[in-house]
């Protein structure tokens, strides 16, 4: 549907200035905009690609001067990327769940389905299970017995809920995702040597046969309201209690997190990440792309760890850390301030050699064979 600049402006509750009767259909970049756009020209570095459309309208940092960009509206936004969050949702189209029931999904006559609730071809529902009311469930999901999912729902193509899962009010799962499947956890009858390093942290150890055998999930998973999880992302099921995952969490594509694990509320974690087992991580803490945490530790309420991490011990509340081992983020780039300068370092130390020494390094090599 079209909107006009004056609507868009007053659902957003940002000041608006020009024609405020045009209409826009989509948002485009300032170099794509056709006349029918809303020019996505947030700060002062796209106002240059806004003469290469032919945008007439734009959304434009506080402070721009839409006239002499050739506009002839423009709506301000002091925080750009949250005035991008309000234009996208109103321009977005969603997606065609279908209406009601498609006759090719599988229902389980004990389920139970909330109305409205939008259910696509090839679906299964398993026994026992609840689900709400509005919930919009694409093609090839699967939500298996027993479980019990909120108002609201979106499960996109190819989600998959497992036995015994609590999933909340308006959670989102993107396509192929995964909630409820079986921890990563297994022993063997004798002490592994992986047991074993973990214990000396020592290299030096006993190598024999070992088996592997699975220990079982008996734990499910639960989820609070509000939370996303990413494309081909999984959440284990607990070992015997349950894996949770707090409100207000959102979960990047590709992402895995192991059984146990406790997160909490309005978390973030980005592509790539992981969490393994028995971790327990705080509110409103923020994990970037490939940070990993390692089993049974704490991370404390707040902390930002940034990407690319190896997060081996617990986190006090509060902290910004980085690296691999992480460290506080001042120490980290204290450190590699210095790797940068080992080659010059190295450079010193055989110059030291050669003057104290009177020899080089292959000369002192030479000398120790």
């Amino acid at each position: 549907m079209p909107h006009t600049i004056a609507d868009i402006a007053k659902a957003l509750g940002l000041r608006a200035e020009g024609a405020l009767e045009l209409t826009i259909s989509h948002a485009a970049e300032p170099a794509h905009a056709g006349p029918d756009a809303l020019a996505m020209a947030t700060t002062p570095k796209y106002a240059a690609s806004l003469s290469q459309g032919s945008a007439r309208a734009a959304m434009l940092w506080a402070g721009a001067d839409w006239r002499e960009l050739g506009l002839e509206a423009a709506i301000f936004a002091p925080r750009p990327r949250w005035a991008m969050a309000g234009v996208c949702e109103m321009l977005d189209p969603g997606y065609d769940f279908g209406g009601g029931i498609h006759p090719h999904a599988f229902i389980h006559p004990s389920a139970e389905i909330g109305a409205g609730a939008q259910i696509g071809p090839f679906t299964s529902i398993g026994a026992r299970t609840r689900i709400g009311t509005g919930a919009r469930i694409a093609a090839n999901v699967t939500v298996a017995e027993d479980v019990v999912i909120g108002a609201d729902v979106i499960l996109h193509a190819g989600a998959r809920v497992g036995a015994r899962c609590v999933i909340g009010a308006r959670y989102i799962g993107q396509p192929n995702s995964v909630v409820g499947g079986c921890g990563f956890s297994f022993v063997t009858p004798e002490p592994s040597g992986a047991e074993e390093v973990r214990a000396t942290l020592s290299g030096e150890r006993q190598v024999r046969q070992q088996k592997w055998h699975r220990i079982q999930s008996l734990g499910a998973v639960r989820i609070g309201d509000d939370v996303e999880l990413g494309a081909n992302s999984s959440i284990d099921r607990g070992t015997i209690r349950d894996t949770v995952i707090g409100s207000g969490t959102k979960i990047d594509s590709v992402c895995q997190i192991g059984h146990n694990v406790q997160m909490g509320e309005d978390c973030m974690m980005c592509g790539m990440a992981g969490v393994a087992g028995s971790a327990r991580i705080g509110n409103r803490v923020l994990l970037a792309g490939k940070v990993a945490v390692n089993d049974n530790i704490f991370v404390g309420d707040d902390v930002i760890v940034g990407g690319a991490s190896r997060v081996y011990t617990n986190v006090p509340a509060g902290r910004t850390i980085l690296g691999d081992p992480a460290t506080k983020l001042e120490t980290q780039l204290e450190i590699r301030k210095v790797l940068r300068r080992l080659p010059r370092l190295a450079a010193h130390v055989v110059q030291l050699q050669e003057a104290v020494f009177g020899k080089t390094t292959k000369d002192a090599a030479k000398d120790s064979e």
